[in-house]
């Protein structure tokens, strides 16, 4: 059998988005025009705008700008750490606006926004317990459940762990205004990572004033309600949203009851200064876990869930809040520190859809404590006569987790824990990152961080012996780059960085079933190489594109005894691909968008535990190709959206022995808005797969090895066509 996957396309911001435009003679007070979100646009006050300057650093001076360019508004990037307009940026990114995330959305996972972005593929958009899984480049393939390889931002507060573990389900996808996809390396932008950087921002009241209340329902008892209000007053400013879903899944055992809380607090008492208070929280006492179905099995009925998952009532309880303070301090007219400190717990408890005799290991369980604090000096100067940019900064961040692990369910035939310990990462970092202006048309970029980063276990279970430990890492990562204006809004740019990439906890743990880490696993590193192109040709027509190579020595991969997924090195890979993007604004409201990936990942040198040489294989799990089409017209007072999401065949197993067919997806969504006083009604509905085509919506990595391949349980398949419709009162 064979299967695609919904592939994910990047699209650049338009155009008239993309410049920072800054006037030379005005030197720093250089005015930076607000952003396009599509329908509105947003003016920057004057201490956000003295901030914005120093963190853009210029980028758009005017000795760069084209003529035809000097009246574009500004797009500026900021999860680069040292902010740079769009266009002036030397790495492949995708810029989300807030339209695009929310309008005519179930809001459900981030694919639903996402799926456009280059070299970004999702899966698992409807198995709540596992989470939506992402993949840059191939980097976080490997994970059977949640993010690895990628770096993942909410406001500036990191919801990935010292160790690389990322969740997603705790954005608040109602609130969100804005999305950066950044492709390649992010060590040495964040650490630990090798695929990127997946950076969100959610609404506060200077910008996003008012009040939102939505409604939607649909197809498998689909549930969602949210609102969200915010304001201004004087010095202060508010901005809180409520979120809740209540969906019982088109597979048996997939039901999810999910809340989420998110609010900021901002005060800024002069032109200089800014504080803001972050407060959000999660809770999500039921995501059934339906597991991954055989071949059998699909041929047999794909709603259904495994034996075991519906014995069990396999699934998972979370809880989560967190609490985060940003402080913006403008120094002068050139420089700035930018500091953030926060505090998250987490307690989690989860049932694995599996379960065998003598197996008693399916319950696992933790609470957590994650907090950290960060620091960033910014300016601008003039380096020998050379215009120069430059930020320098700390991170310090602390992840403790009590850990226990034991059978569960009415056929586990102990409930004696066989896990209790705590782990902890810590890490310590120092980074820095420069912009040198060497010709009027012509950046270069350099960046350097060092990454301290430990790790430990200590082991209660002492009654099979004590297997506390510690592993300790030292990485440093270097990047450098240039951006190229060689004609009018045209630009060439060029990379190469350096990255690393430790296991976490969960890939650490030792196949042989004790506690402690598995000594045989070590950091894999890697090496990015890129080029691209972007901007536009005209006013109407924009476009990126981007030409990658990366080689990994000691890529971690995946392997499953007994229903457990554990981790080894596995010699080196290759990556090679082609990015590309095209906007096209077509006129009367119009847009069609594109975008295509291909990617070729592979073994280079693999022999894995059974002495097979994979060499020359496929990384399983990605497909080579994927492409995104869509056509969007917005108008006064409706929208209209089709879009379809184009994936390849992908590999299940490392040996390539089983690859799962490419399907394509086609949806639809669209809405009407009524104005009511000073109000205004929204009514809008969508089909999602609207062709009702089968397809595999999360394939579960070399699942069930040593079991005949018709028996491995790799396929989650997604559903039949679904349809939903909302309201949504503005006021």
């Amino acid at each position: 059998m064979k299967a695609r996957t919904e592939r994910a396309r990047g699209v650049p911001m338009a155009a008239e988005d993309y410049n920072c435009q800054l006037d030379a003679d005005i030197g720093p007070k250089a005015i930076v025009r607000g952003y396009s979100d599509r329908t509105k646009k947003r003016t920057l006050s004057p201490q956000r705008r003295a901030i914005v300057l120093v963190l853009a650093g210029f980028a758009g001076s005017a000795h760069a700008q084209s003529p035809d360019t000097d009246s574009l508004d500004a797009v500026v990037v900021t999860g680069t750490r040292l902010e740079r307009a769009l266009p002036d940026t030397p790495s492949g990114v995708t810029v989300i606006d807030a339209s695009t995330i929310r309008d005519g959305r179930q809001g459900l996972q981030l694919d639903e926004a996402l799926t456009r972005v280059p070299g970004l593929f999702l899966q698992n958009r409807y198995n709540f317990a596992q989470g939506q899984r992402l993949s840059l480049r191939g980097f976080g393939s490997r994970a059977p459940f949640g993010v690895r390889g990628i770096r993942i931002r909410l406001d500036g507060f990191p919801e990935t762990l010292p160790d690389g573990q990322s969740q997603v389900g705790s954005i608040d996808l109602d609130t969100a205004t804005r999305a950066e996809v950044i492709r390649g390396p992010a060590s040495v932008l964040y650490g630990n990572a090798s695929g990127g950087v997946i950076s969100i921002e959610t609404a506060n009241g200077r910008d996003h004033a008012g009040t939102t209340v939505r409604a939607l329902g649909g197809s498998d008892d689909f549930l969602k309600f949210n609102a969200h209000t915010g304001g201004a007053s004087g010095a202060w400013d508010y901005h809180a949203g409520i979120s809740h879903l209540d969906f019982e899944g088109w597979r048996q055992q997939s039901a999810v009851e999910k809340t989420l809380f998110n609010s900021k607090l901002g005060w800024t008492p002069n032109e200089a200064h800014r504080l803001e208070a972050v407060v959000t929280a999660l809770e999500l006492p039921t995501a059934q876990d339906p597991g991954g179905l055989n071949l059998n099995d699909l041929a047999e009925d794909r709603r259904q869930a495994t034996n075991a998952a519906v014995l069990l009532d396999a699934g998972q309880d979370v809880a989560q809040q967190r609490v985060g303070l940003t402080h913006e301090w403008a120094i002068g007219e050139r420089s700035a520190i930018v500091s953030r400190t926060f505090y998250t717990r987490r307690d989690f408890e989860q049932l694995l859809p599996f379960s065998f005799p003598g197996v008693d290991n399916n319950f696992i369980a933790f609470d957590r404590d994650f907090y950290g604090v960060d620091s960033a000096f910014k300016s601008s100067t003039p380096l020998a006569g050379l215009p120069l940019r430059y930020t320098v900064g700390i991170d310090a961040q602390r992840q403790l987790d009590d850990r226990r692990r034991r059978g569960g369910g009415p056929q586990a035939s102990s409930s004696d824990l066989v896990q209790n310990e705590e782990q902890e990462a810590q890490v310590i970092a120092a980074f820095a990152q420069a912009d040198l202006d060497v010709h009027p048309s012509v950046t270069v970029n350099l960046g350097a961080r060092i990454d301290r980063l430990e790790l430990s276990i200590d082991d209660r279970l002492l009654d099979d012996g004590d297997d506390s430990g510690e592993r300790r890492f030292t990485e440093a990562s270097y990047s450098g780059g240039l951006i190229w204006r060689y004609f009018g809004p045209h630009r060439f740019y060029a990379q190469i960085a350096t990255a690393f990439e430790s296991p976490t906890f969960t890939e650490f743990a030792r196949p042989d079933g004790g506690a402690g880490f598995n000594p045989a696993i070590d950091p894999q590193e890697s090496l990015n190489r890129e080029i691209g192109f972007r901007n536009g040709f005209d006013s109407a027509l924009h476009y990126d594109l981007t030409v990658f190579s990366v080689r990994v020595d000691d890529e971690i991969t995946p392997f499953e005894i007994d229903g457990r997924t554990f981790f080894q090195n596995a010699a080196r890979t290759d990556r090679e691909g082609v990015e590309a993007a095209v906007v096209w604004n077509a006129g009367h409201g119009v847009t069609l968008t594109g975008s295509y990936t291909y990617a070729r990942l592979r073994f280079d040198r693999f022999v894995d535990r059974d002495g097979n040489d994979l060499s020359g294989n496929d990384l399983p799990g990605v497909p080579r190709q994927n492409a995104f089409l869509e056509a969007a017209w917005q108008g006064e007072r409706a929208f209209g959206t089709i879009d379809t999401q184009i994936t390849d065949s992908r590999y299940a197993e490392n040996a390539n022995a089983l690859s799962v067919a490419g399907f394509a997806l086609v949806n639809l969504r669209g809405g009407w808005r009524f104005p009511l006083g000073q109000s205004t009604l929204e009514v809008f509905a969508g089909v999602n797969n609207l062709l009702d085509r089968d397809y595999i919506a999360n394939l579960r990595v070399n699942a069930n090895q040593g079991r005949p391949l018709d028996a491995r349980g790799f396929f989650e398949p997604g559903p039949e066509r679904q349809i939903y419709g909302g309201l949504a009162l503005r006021l």
